[in-house]
């Protein structure tokens, strides 16, 4: 996350490759800082959380009390109300928005050789590269895959989203339910709206054909070699060059994200035992419940007040099933689609440091041959060219990233704590609401 006021200080952005040639391009990093101050920049700082209006969730179902009166978290002394009267700014660094796609309408497709499921992408934009306003087309998974394979080949100094896993474990996981194919379109649509909103890859070629063509296949089967010349450079370096030291900034971030994907595994893990203990207990809940109820069938004084505890359980079990829910749905999928992120910036890392290492083996040949050259060789300029073009690009979408990152984490904290807090507010006011029938009951002389 980046620093809040009094920390460290906001990383400036860098220009970007785009779709140049590389021999166009200035050297981006020719008057840069010191490694130093360039590290402190790409770490984040704590910094306070933004509080959001609360998502949707428990507050769409109204619980019923066992006197008949419902449930009601959103009156102005509920602590989660106060929530409702703060908002985030969502939009990232005031960029106007000309490209905005969605995925949705998720259809089953059963085939002789296979069953499998599409989803509609629907486009809008104001873009002159587009020949209409508005396209709608049918993907499925394999074809979202194919997208994401040819933006890593053809831009590898950018970072890539993740896609989320495409395999499942058979007979834990039904690929084909409801829930499965929701979680995945979500997964989808937000992988398709961060390459929208990306400045340099949204105007990909293959993102476009992706986007517009009706028959994606045909366009996959014509073969076509559109791979820049960076692309075709870093694809084919071998393992020969070995680098000698990750210039300090760039070793900061990787050690950032191997210390970030170890936390956020363990939050992962944990959150996961929660949820599985939670559920343990829901099971357990509703068989103590109806107790309550069959004893008051033989209790006739007591029928009232029994009857009260076990709809009280009821009101219980149901919220706490809607609070696993919410933890499942939308919790843990931005943990893993954090940590696949953090595992596709450590490639891109990868390939940088192999484009280094490939510079300085050529400039030290350079050296050796102890010849006097009134210039460094065109293809050792070329080389330094691809390197400030893979550090200007890391470190722009790593600014991006920590954004959308800070973003994403108070959103996803906000929205947690306010489910918790209207879980528990809705179990007070259930168990509250039998003191009244308790009181109410006239005592037996």
């Amino acid at each position: 996350m980046s620093a809040g006021g009094g920390g460290l200080g906001t990383p400036r952005a860098l220009p970007s490759s785009g779709p140049r040639a590389l021999r166009d391009m200035p050297h981006p990093l020719a008057a840069s800082g010191s490694e130093e101050a360039a590290a402190s920049e790409l770490i984040p700082s704590s910094e306070l959380l933004l509080l959001l209006p609360p998502p949707r969730g428990f507050a769409d179902k109204d619980l019923s009390l066992p006197n008949g009166t419902p449930v009601d978290t959103s009156s102005p002394a509920s602590s989660s109300s106060l929530l409702n009267r703060l908002q985030l700014d969502d939009d990232l660094d005031g960029e106007t928005r000309d490209l905005f796609v969605t995925v949705d309408d998720p259809k089953k497709h059963i085939c002789t050789m296979e069953t499998y499921i599409t989803y509609r992408v629907t486009t809008k934009t104001t873009r002159a590269e587009f020949d209409l306003p508005e396209y709608s087309v049918r993907r499925r998974y394999q074809d979202f895959d194919w997208l994401r394979n040819k933006l890593e080949e053809s831009q590898p100094t950018h970072l890539i989203p993740p896609l989320p896993e495409k395999f499942v474990m058979k007979g834990v996981v039904d690929r084909f339910s409801e829930e499965f194919v929701e979680t995945r379109r979500k997964a989808l649509d937000k992988f398709l709206k961060r390459i929208a909103d990306h400045p340099v890859l949204s105007f990909n070629e293959h993102f476009s054909v992706f986007l517009t063509a009706k028959d994606l296949n045909a366009y996959k089967k014509q073969g076509m070699a559109l791979l820049s010349k960076m692309g075709e450079s870093v694809k084919y370096v071998t393992g020969g060059y070995k680098l000698r030291s990750r210039p300090l900034e760039f070793a900061a971030i990787g050690d950032y994200l191997d210390t970030f994907v170890l936390k956020l595994g363990t939050i992962d893990r944990i959150a996961q035992r929660i949820i599985k203990e939670e559920l343990e207990y829901l099971v357990e809940l509703r068989e103590y419940g109806p107790v309550y109820s069959t004893w008051g069938g033989l209790e006739v004084e007591l029928a009232e007040p029994l009857e009260g505890v076990s709809a009280c359980i009821g009101n219980c079990c149901t919220a706490l099933e809607e609070l696993s829910d919410d933890m499942t749905d939308d919790f843990l999928p931005v943990l893993r689609e954090y940590i696949l992120y953090s595992e596709s910036m450590k490639n891109v890392l990868k390939k940088r440091d192999q484009v280094q290492a490939e510079y300085e083996a050529k400039l030290e040949a350079v050296a050796l041959k102890r010849e006097e050259r009134p210039k460094v060789p065109a293809d050792v300029e070329k080389c330094q060219d691809r390197v400030e073009c893979f550090n200007a690009d890391l470190k722009a979408d790593m600014e991006r990233w920590q954004n959308n990152k800070r973003q994403d984490f108070r959103q996803l904290l906000m929205g947690m704590a306010d489910k918790n807090i209207q879980y528990y507010e809705k179990c007070l006011t259930a168990w509250e609401s039998i003191i009244p029938l308790l009181q109410d009951k006239p005592e037996t002389k």
